[in-house]
């Protein structure tokens, strides 16, 4: 059965105005659509927000598996069971509002759990190397002012798209597909407008 997996990382609830979740709820439509029966498997890090890294969870990543304590696999549990989640799914989902020009805290939390040595990525020779294989990925992102496209006044600021596509393809995956809503701070005439448009470049994308 195909696993679609889904990363929230919005504060905001879904019926309470995000509009990155809004875009992911789009996305998985029509993924479920080409396959009805994949199953999605949904980690929403504003429910159940992560605990950041420790120092234990640090060592663990660096000892040798024969070495490991006891106390040393509690630590890397977490990392462990989110790994294997990322890499069991067939489809990948994210959405993510800018916070500050970047990823929120939420997401950087489940990126530092993930991104781990000799398990998602090797270093070997002063060279660094994905470890997960390819597949989809599809990224939701919504920003609150107008202008973070490329090329427009805003782009510089922009520190959440480049930042997590640049750790997606350093883990080996390559086939992201980003979609994005801008000024979602802005009237409601003009949000409205702003989403409508933004879910028909979704469906656009499926319908290709």
């Amino acid at each position: 059965m195909t696993r679609i997996l889904r990363i929230d990382s919005s504060a905001r609830p879904g019926n309470g105005g995000s509009r990155s979740r809004e875009l992911a709820d789009q996305i998985v439509k029509n993924l479920k659509a080409q396959e009805p029966d994949a199953e999605v498997v949904i980690r929403d890090l504003a429910i159940a927000p992560l605990p950041h890294i420790s120092n234990e969870t640090i060592a663990g990543f660096y000892t040798p598996p024969e070495q490991l304590t006891d106390d040393l696999r509690a630590a890397l549990s977490l990392s462990d069971e989110l790994i294997s989640e990322l890499k069991s799914a067939d489809t990948i989902v994210i959405s993510a509002p800018i916070y500050n020009f970047s990823v929120p805290s939420a997401l950087k939390a489940w990126v530092d759990h993930v991104v781990r040595i000799n398990q998602t990525f090797s270093y070997e020779d002063g060279q660094f190397g994905g470890l997960v294989a390819d597949r989809p990925v599809y990224v939701a992102y919504a920003y609150g002012a107008v202008g973070y496209a490329k090329g427009g006044p805003l782009e510089s600021y922009d520190f959440m798209r480049p930042y997590l596509t640049l750790l997606l393809n350093f883990i080996g995956l390559t086939s992201v597909t980003s979609f994005s809503v801008e000024g979602t701070t802005a009237d409601d005439a003009a949000v409205s407008a702003s989403a409508v448009e933004a879910l028909a470049q979704v469906d656009a994308q499926f319908a290709a």
